[in-house]
């Protein structure tokens, strides 16, 4: 009796995984925009320009300082990295980060 139970509930659990998978093929990609529709549009910068707020050192980090940054760097996103605080490590070419020490006086920018 024992084996059947088992035997039933491992055919129900593939039949409602079954359920789970998707057949459906992937919608076909949208045509590109014309050559002329294209270039008519300002690109979006890959990355920021950290030299671009250089005049920002020495301010104090609140707010409206980064928002200013991030618009003039040209960066996505911004972070403020406080002394010993852990981070991720990984790259991203559009954030800018904003050094601060401990006051929030910024030391420096970088792009990554």
């Amino acid at each position: 009796m024992y084996f059947k139970s088992v035997s039933f509930g491992l055919a129900l659990a593939g039949l409602l995984l079954a359920g789970c998978s998707s057949t459906d093929k992937p919608e076909a990609p949208t045509a590109a925009p014309a050559a002329e529709e294209s270039t008519s549009a300002a690109a979006p910068s890959d990355t920021c320009d950290s030299s671009a707020v250089a005049s920002l050192v020495g301010k104090t980090a609140n707010v409206a300082l980064v928002e200013q940054a991030k618009r003039q760097s040209g960066a996505e996103t911004a972070r403020v990295l406080r002394p010993n605080q852990p981070i991720t490590m990984d790259y991203n070419s559009r954030r800018l980060n904003i050094e601060v020490n401990e006051t929030d006086v910024v030391k420096q920018f970088t792009c990554g």
